[in-house]
């Protein structure tokens, strides 16, 4: 369990405290036997006094752990700090608000075993509680970027995720600064799923996020999510170029038919078209190869080796796929 921490004071031991019963072994709806083995506090230089907080839950638990970085990284690199000091098998990431509720972490394992997914998201089932603004607008930034930037799972992306410790692990350690984690996540693994959770109120706690920083997260994800909108800037000019010469041809036929071509503008309008062609066209040649320069600096690695998934946590989905066939072979309610 990984615990990026901002403004946790007044909420973080609520969550740590909810989390408790869920550190001793539990069944999950689908009849796998679990637990959390650790939560790492991940201290992210917040405003308020978070720190005594997270010192006196290490204190009262031997499985609470910190993780002290030397500033404000944000919220994705501080997660990825965070996996980056676990060893379990599976790990899960959540917020320090109670906004996310554990008891949905048995059904995200479920899913993972029974889809074999790396990466599971929570799926809100009600609306997130940050006004109708906000919420429309993070749907239409997830719309666009999944439309454009040819990454149809980012409409998944949530900080409520169940990651395979090795692929999360893995992806801390090659990750670059400024990396999106989820797009990270997405280079790496073999599949991602989502399940369905139940989003809560926040109560009084202000959300640190602000217009500004939620643009920056918005651009880090539309450079970090691939190439494809580079492609558009080399295609867009191949068309201009295509619409030049047709232009040219036109006017041409038109000249010999005995048109009236007004002088001067046949050729103007012409070398407008070639020209604004073959320059957009040489910038979207140029933008790959910043874009290869770019997923360089990422850190975007060519392969990750992993286990035999049959002899890790992947491997254990035989009691939740039973209980599934279960269900479906029911008649009537589920006692």
């Amino acid at each position: 369990m990984v615990i990026p921490v901002y403004q946790g004071e007044q909420h973080l031991r609520a969550v740590v405290d909810e989390l408790t019963p869920y550190t001793k072994p539990f069944t999950t709806p689908g009849g796998a036997t679990a637990r959390i083995g650790e939560i790492v506090l991940v201290d992210d230089n917040g405003p308020d006094d978070s720190p005594s907080v997270m010192r006196a839950l290490a204190d009262e638990h031997s499985w609470v752990r910190v993780v002290w970085l030397s500033r404000n990284f944000g919220q994705h690199a501080a997660t990825l700090a965070g996996m980056s000091s676990t060893g379990g098998d599976w790990i899960v990431t959540m917020d320090e608000d109670g906004q996310q509720d554990p008891g949905d972490i048995g059904g995200m394992l479920d899913t993972a075993l029974r889809e074999q997914a790396s990466v599971v998201y929570g799926a809100p089932v009600n609306e997130a509680p940050h006004g109708a603004l906000r919420n429309g607008a993070s749907r239409t930034a997830k719309w666009l970027i999944a439309k454009i930037g040819g990454t149809p799972e980012v409409t998944m992306y949530n900080s409520f995720r169940l990651v395979l410790g090795e692929v999360g692990r893995s992806v801390a350690a090659y990750s670059g600064a400024g990396i999106y984690l989820d797009v990270a996540l997405g280079w790496v693994a073999r599949n991602a799923a989502t399940s369905p959770v139940t989003l809560r109120d926040e109560g009084d706690r202000v959300s640190g996020y602000r217009f500004r920083s939620l643009l920056s997260h918005f651009w880090r994800m539309v450079v970090t999510s691939g190439t494809r909108g580079l492609r558009l800037v080399s295609v867009l000019g191949a068309l201009l170029a295509a619409l030049g010469v047709t232009v040219a041809v036109v006017l041409v036929i038109a000249k010999l038919a005995g048109s009236d071509v007004q002088a001067g503008w046949t050729s103007l309008i012409t070398v407008v078209l070639l020209t604004s062609g073959a320059i957009l066209f040489a910038l979207g040649v140029l933008a790959e190869y910043l874009g290869t320069a770019v997923n360089m600096a990422m850190g975007r690695p060519a392969y990750l080796v992993v286990g035999d998934p049959a002899d890790g946590p992947l491997g254990r989905a035989e009691v939740v796929s039973q209980r599934t066939d279960e269900r479906e072979g029911e008649v009537g309610p589920t006692p």
